[in-house]
């Protein structure tokens, strides 16, 4: 696989998989230890493909939720970081998985209401987040988001609040991986017609504003330090104020529909990966003096010949970053130049 770079990346090695990455948004999942290597999880069809930081890769199945005719598609997979434990967290076309942090025991299964006779939409889970310090929200094809309760230990999960101002299927959903302004919440949703809804987090969910979609689908969002970071369908990042809602920067990032975010928390470097084969890193910043939000381009990579589908940080400072592509049976990792 060629790649050409520009700036202060360089890719330096590769992760074989077992089975290669299908087209979904995000579908890149990264657990970075501290002073333990990253592990990384990626979805094909029905399969996670995990490759831990010790041990042989594993592969975890999506369940089928009773019914033994056909197993359902996976959409999504995420590490949740709470303070008392990790979960590796999956979606699919049933349900939402919990896993302990290594995929070895089941913590809990949560089955998505699924219609005798299916109307023309189709139903999913897709879009995990941590949230609040103890709560694991994860968006549905209906656009209400569960909020799951997660306990220190044990089993005892239970789904405390759904959320419903969406309209339109959940794509992604953030928390705040910075420190939040006062009155700018949490967590955003997003959706597929592009709208954006910020809540703030505790006993119960408060929605605190919702930012109108403009027809383009969000496939991908962040949260850092009051910025919310948004990549479309068309190629756009746009950076709104998570206080107001007002939209402070926009790029054409990319000249195709963008699959992944990634922002670094000790930094604010933003990660973006495409359809159009294209990796870029970016600075996030905020002047001093305006208080502005400011965007700056730092690098370029093209992983020739192949769609990105997930791109994240390996370390909080964005100093290393892996890349996932449509059909493509390796995760590439990329280092300081």
């Amino acid at each position: 696989m060629a790649a050409a770079s520009t700036g202060p990346y360089r890719r330096e090695r590769s992760l074989a998989l077992r089975s290669s990455s299908s087209a979904l948004y995000n579908n890149l999942a990264v657990l970075c230890p501290p002073a333990r290597p990253p592990a990384f999880g990626t979805v094909h069809g029905t399969s996670l493909s995990l490759l831990g930081n010790e041990g042989p890769p594993r592969q975890l199945q999506a369940r089928g939720g009773g019914s033994a005719l056909s197993t359902p598609l996976l959409t999504q997979a995420a590490w949740c970081e709470l303070p008392s434990r990790v979960l590796l967290v999956l979606t699919s076309q049933r349900g939402v998985q919990m896993y302990e942090s290594d995929g070895s025991t089941m913590v809990f299964w949560h089955a998505l209401h699924v219609p005798e006779h299916p109307a023309a939409h189709s139903v999913f889970a897709r879009g995990i987040a941590a949230a609040g310090g103890r709560f694991v929200c994860v968006g549905t094809s209906s656009g209400a988001v569960l909020v799951f309760d997660i306990p220190p230990k044990g089993t005892n999960v239970t789904l405390s609040e759904i959320l419903e101002q969406h309209r339109d299927p959940i794509t992604d959903i953030a928390a705040e991986q910075g420190q939040a302004p006062d009155e700018a919440g949490d967590l955003v949703t997003a959706d597929d017609s592009g709208t954006l809804c910020l809540w703030s987090t505790g006993e119960e969910f408060t929605l605190l504003g919702k930012i109108p979609g403009s027809g383009c689908t969000c496939s991908s969002v962040r949260l850092w330090n009051g910025i919310v970071a948004a990549g479309y369908g068309n190629g756009q990042i746009r950076l709104w104020e998570a206080g107001s809602g007002q939209i402070r920067a926009q790029v054409s990032a990319h000249a195709r529909w963008i699959y992944a975010l990634d922002l670094a928390p000790l930094t604010g470097k933003l990660l973006s990966g495409a359809e159009d084969s294209f990796v870029h890193v970016w600075q996030l910043s905020r002047d001093p003096d305006t208080d502005g939000i400011e965007i700056q381009h730092c690098h370029a990579e093209c992983v020739t010949d192949t769609q990105v589908c997930g791109a994240r940080f390996c370390d909080p400072a964005g100093d290393t970053f892996a890349v996932t592509g449509y059909d493509l049976s390796e995760i590439l990792c990329y280092g300081p130049a």
